[in-house]
């Protein structure tokens, strides 16, 4: 049997309707989707089935929906027999990730993904660009030279040829037009409240370590590959350090991923909203199985 991991969505895979079939299925899922509405104290489910879409898509709501979403799919893949050797998440996805691993219980990371999406959304004056096209070296040259107009660096490695800049609004923009006349083949401005990733989310990241610290966890049974160097953790101390971090430093997800396949992971399952990580572990390593499991039909196929 291959070996395998569980890999988790982050923002930007959200959508209204999303896990409307989960609830629909039940049980153990439908459990989860109850505990959210109680522990925020407001009807999460609600935004999430029915919008409206600026509402769910609103960083401080969107966070715990795609947690939820995600969580929800782990309800139904229990008893499924998957056993992985490691789980990961692309930047939001690690909270889902340790939910997998037994690190964090759904309320302690619920709880924290909410707190962290209220930091975020609060930060503001940030902006964000996906560039596709040129290598990470060539795009951070140029976010080098564009730093006498403001703050400008790599917030996502995410494949080859993908790679996304975050900073202050100005310099996004120049590095942005620098890239387009060195030939990028297309840049995404990124509807985002802030400068994620990236050193200006420093007083977000100080608030957020306190939460964390508050947190109960334990030892995680699977091993976690972090975004902010790839390696696998297990400590409990370990990971709530690397979560506090994972705020201010960029996300290497191509990383991670090769990390796992030079582990010979064979087989990743995408668990939560959307199909956008595994798109980009196809990128990254075309040789490995990538499957959904996002749904009820998707994950009863598994």
């Amino acid at each position: 049997m291959s070996v395998t991991a569980l890999v988790f969505p982050g923002q930007g895979s959200h959508f209204v309707g999303m896990g409307h079939d989960l609830h629909e299925a039940g049980g153990p899922a439908r459990a989860v989707f109850e505990q959210a509405d109680a522990v925020l104290g407001f009807s999460l489910t609600s935004l999430m089935f029915e919008g409206p879409d600026d509402e769910l898509t609103a960083t401080q709501n969107q966070q715990p929906a795609i947690l939820t979403h995600s969580a929800a799919c782990l309800a139904l893949l229990d008893g499924k027999g998957i056993e992985p050797a490691f789980v990961a998440g692309h930047s939001l996805g690690e909270y889902s990730a340790l939910l997998a691993a037994g690190c964090l219980s759904f309320g302690a990371a619920l709880r924290l993904v909410r707190r962290r999406g209220e930091l975020m959304a609060a930060a503001g004056g940030g902006a964000m660009a996906a560039v596709l096209g040129p290598a990470a070296q060539e795009i951070e040259e140029v976010c080098a030279a564009a730093r006498e107009v403001g703050f400008v660096g790599i917030a996502n490695l995410n494949c080859p040829g993908q790679t996304v800049i975050t900073g202050e609004p100005a310099a996004v923009e120049e590095a942005s037009r620098r890239l387009k006349e060195g030939g990028a083949k297309r840049i995404v401005p990124l509807r985002v409240s802030g400068a994620f990733h990236s050193r200006l989310m420093q007083p977000a990241a100080e608030e957020l370590r306190q939460a964390l610290a508050a947190a109960s966890f334990v030892d995680a049974r699977v091993p976690l590959v972090s975004n902010t160097d790839g390696l696998a953790r297990t400590g409990a101390e370990d990971i709530r350090q690397a979560l506090a971090l994972q705020m201010t430093m960029p996300v290497l997800w191509d990383l991670s991923v090769r990390r796992m396949a030079a582990e010979a992971v064979a087989r990743f399952i995408e668990v939560g909203p959307g199909k956008v990580v595994g798109g980009l572990i196809r990128r990254i390593v075309p040789d490995v199985e990538t499957l959904a499991a996002g749904t009820v039909d998707e994950i009863a196929a598994l």
